[in-house]
């Protein structure tokens, strides 16, 4: 980059530099407050990385689990598929969103709850009952476990956003904003400081001529005072030699 371009277009006055060092203030201000977000944003955002990880291992476990449930079942009872298909009418475990603030990011999070009353109670009574019970329990615990898990990756997204935005911002204030307004600042004193040198250069230059008048004033008035003297002596010689004799009757 070009001079010109490391610094605003300012007229360089003793207002415009209050003002930059105003706007440098400010600017160091929200770095820091930024820093700090971008720090506390990073921090969440490796814990829920740790729960996303946790999560996934627990995931496939579950998942493991439920598969080898439903086999079971299939063996016990055969396909229930259609009977399980026929016995529901509504869901039974719904998610509910709500919203958690982490230093101004709203982050949503997924809670799972349970409505309605239990719509396999007579599925199984021939047979296999305990083993579509054992089942039901697996897939409800893997549906809870894949909100939880979608929860996490939901904020794990939106975090990965805002920090990425954070981080961009801290960077434009401590790299562009702040060194642009400090060289605005030092251009702007280097500029005063000139004026001062010139304004002072100006009045030690009307000073000296001043002097000088002065200087060659006192000396007109001192010659002046060296003539009157010769002046008035001549004027008395004259008016000595031009006297009349005495007169006597």
């Amino acid at each position: 980059m070009s001079g010109n371009n490391q610094r605003l277009a300012v007229f360089p006055t003793r207002m415009a530099l209050t003002t930059m060092k105003l706007r440098l203030k400010g600017a160091q201000t929200g770095h820091s407050l930024l820093k700090r977000k971008s720090e506390a944003l990073t921090k969440r955002f490796r814990a829920i990385l740790g729960k996303i990880d946790e999560a996934k291992r627990k995931m496939g476990k579950l998942m493991q689990g439920a598969a080898f449930s439903l086999a079971e079942v299939t063996y016990a009872t055969g396909d229930i598929s259609f009977a399980v298909q026929s016995a529901v009418r509504q869901a039974q475990l719904r998610v509910r969103t709500k919203q958690e603030n982490v230093s101004g990011v709203m982050l949503p999070a997924f809670e799972l709850y349970s409505e309605g009353g239990n719509a396999f109670e007579l599925t199984g009574l021939g047979r296999g009952g305990q083993q579509i019970a054992r089942a039901k329990d697996v897939y409800a615990k893997a549906v809870a476990q894949l909100v939880e898990l979608a929860s996490l990756q939901t904020a794990f997204v939106i975090l990965d956003e805002v920090i990425k935005v954070t981080n961009r911002r801290v960077n434009a204030i401590e790299f562009v904003i702040i060194p642009r307004v400090e060289n605005t600042i030092k251009y702007i004193t280097s500029e005063l400081d000139e004026m001062d040198r010139e304004e002072f250069f100006r009045l030690k230059k009307v000073q000296g001529k001043k002097k000088r008048d002065r200087a060659a004033d006192e000396a007109v008035r001192v010659a002046r005072l060296e003539a009157e003297p010769e002046v008035e002596q001549h004027a008395a010689s004259v008016l000595h030699d031009d006297e009349d004799a005495d007169i006597i009757f």
